[in-house]
């Protein structure tokens, strides 16, 4: 065994890492919530249809088109989180794209490079931190991809403990490294409100039935329409304001 010597520790290692798993029992609270489904991804070497993101609410489920470079595209499919990508062959898959996407025409079939299926899932964490122990990242939330937050949230974790040792070492003080997990949680958890909106509004969910597909598209009709809306959707999409 090997014994490091430090003032701190990040434990930015992940979910599955150790660092959260060596606070001691009793001391989390741990908020988790599994989707009843799944993304299809899919990497194509084709070029994207679009310099934007195509979201697509469907009867058959929700797709998205996002891009990987100018020459390589990343599109996903709603499925069954144990989907058997075996029944999955690249016509199908393009097929499927297209029905979901509304036969969208700048949509360039491809070899498909790499395909798999990630299930969906809510994840928080609290507190952040235990004595000098920090958690960034996915050591302590992970959020559904849908609203694209993920790595913008582990960011801000990093920008937020780096300022607080910034301060420490610069003066001593320890304010910030002390409200370190209040100011994160805020942020988390406005950030998981919108990841599960987007979420919820976007996917099929027929287990439901079509009382809520009726109000996911009043939803959309609404956030289409509306200019208050719309841009309750650009500032939490492109990113809430820094909280010191």
């Amino acid at each position: 065994a090997e014994e490091i010597a430090c003032d701190f520790i990040a434990g930015c290692d992940g979910y599955h890492g150790v660092c959260r798993h060596a606070i001691p029992a009793g001391v989390l609270t741990l908020h988790e919530k599994d989707y009843p489904f799944g993304w299809l991804g899919i990497l194509s070497d084709s070029p994207p249809p679009s310099h934007e993101l195509i979201y697509a609410h469907h009867e058959r489920g929700f797709a998205l088109y996002s891009m990987r470079t100018p020459a390589v595209s990343r599109l996903y499919l709603q499925c069954a989180p144990d989907e058997d990508l075996a029944a999955w062959s690249d016509g199908r898959i393009w097929s499927e794209l297209r029905t979901r996407l509304g036969n969208e025409t700048t949509l360039k079939e491809g070899a498909i490079l790499q395909k798999g299926v990630t299930g969906m899932r809510s994840f928080v964490a609290e507190p952040m931190q235990y004595g000098r122990l920090f958690l960034a990242g996915d050591a302590a939330h992970i959020v559904p991809p849908t609203g694209a937050k993920g790595l913008n949230l582990a960011v801000a974790d990093v920008r937020a403990l780096a300022r607080a040792l910034a301060a420490y070492y610069a003066r001593g003080g320890t304010d910030l490294l002390d409200r370190y997990s209040e100011t994160g949680l805020r942020r988390v958890w406005k950030v998981q409100r919108f990841s599960w909106w987007m979420h919820s509004m976007l996917h099929r969910l027929p287990h439901e039935g079509p009382l809520r597909q009726r109000l996911q598209l009043a939803e959309l009709d609404y956030l289409a329409g509306s200019r208050a809306a719309s841009t309750a959707l650009a500032e939490n999409y492109v990113g809430l304001p820094f909280e010191d």
